[in-house]
């Protein structure tokens, strides 16, 4: 984060305090710790994010114009992508957020009112090669997303108004939350190393 050189204050918004002790060993800080409410699996990002905003706006005694989120779970970013969205979202006044976007040309299905399955979109019945076929993008807003202030002060994490940096680089899907995807993503990132 430091290294995308647009961060002006790095906050770690945690409910453990050996993340918050590590964290803060790495020059990050983290100045509180976020409450059992805002800290339990069915709490939202977007909780934690008002929370962290309002403290930290306090903490540093200023009032941010702009965002920005990152998950740690995300391993693999590039610094320049959040300089990217950064720039992006401030050179253009209508937008509300920027954030990373990976593609997918797979088929999507959901399940409707009537309890059948169905394509999300119509065109996802047409097969072809991956080469031809048109893609949607799958939101990756842990890898990074920029909003402005407000949205998260209102409780959200993007705006409606958005644009999406769309990248592809084969490690920025992993996404860790078990202990077989940290393995697997130990592994990506030492052959992603290998020349």
């Amino acid at each position: 984060m430091q290294k995308s050189g647009v961060v002006a204050d790095i906050v770690v918004s945690t409910d453990c305090e050996t993340i918050q002790q590590t964290a803060t060993s790495y020059g990050a800080c983290a100045p509180f710790l976020r409450p059992a409410e805002d800290a339990l699996d069915c709490a939202t990002t977007e909780q934690s994010l008002r929370f962290a905003l309002n403290k930290a706006e306090q903490y540093f005694k200023k009032v941010y114009k702009y965002a920005i989120f990152l998950t740690p779970t995300d391993v693999y970013r590039n610094p320049l992508w959040i300089c990217e969205c950064y720039k992006r979202l401030v050179s253009e006044p209508l937008l509300e957020s920027v954030f990373i976007g990976y593609p997918t040309t797979k088929n999507y299905w959901e399940l409707n009112s009537e309890g059948k399955w169905t394509r999300i979109r119509s065109w996802m019945s047409e097969y072809g090669s991956r080469q031809t076929r048109q893609s949607i993008i799958r939101e990756d807003t842990g890898v990074c997303c920029v909003s402005h202030a407000w949205l998260w002060r209102e409780g959200r994490r993007i705006g409606d108004n958005v644009d999406i940096i769309v990248k592809t680089h084969p490690l920025g899907g992993l996404d860790i939350h078990t202990k077989n995807d940290l393995l697997m993503a130990n592994f990506a990132l030492e052959i992603n190393d290998q020349p």
